[in-house]
């Protein structure tokens, strides 16, 4: 885990009851953040934090490239774990904002 709001979304999910698979998984040329599962729902998650008064939101960082590039990180990363392709994957962001997080299932 590289910084705080990633463990407090790694904490978010294990008290939800989620398995966690991997944490900062490099994949396909490209970083998966959180891989998580709880029952067969297996979320890849994005987490984004802002502090400061900067101008923008956590979620709206996570454009079409970053998208793109995270679709192509969790086929890889499936394609590597076929044990998982009957699953119902996912894809979530969480967004940090100081002291508050919000977790956005299914965010595309």
């Amino acid at each position: 885990m590289r910084n705080s709001s990633e463990q407090r979304a790694l904490r978010h999910y294990r008290l939800r009851g989620y398995r966690i698979l991997g944490t900062n998984v490099w994949t396909g040329g490209y970083e998966l953040d959180l891989v998580v599962r709880r029952g067969r729902a297996l979320a890849f998650v994005e987490v984004k934090s802002k502090s400061g008064d900067r101008v923008g939101d956590p979620l709206e960082m996570v454009g079409p490239e970053k998208q793109r590039r995270l679709r192509q990180a969790a086929e890889s990363w499936l394609a590597a774990h076929p044990e998982a392709a009957a699953l119902e994957a996912r894809f979530d962001v969480v967004a940090v904002r100081g002291s508050r997080l919000e977790c956005l299932k299914q965010a595309f």
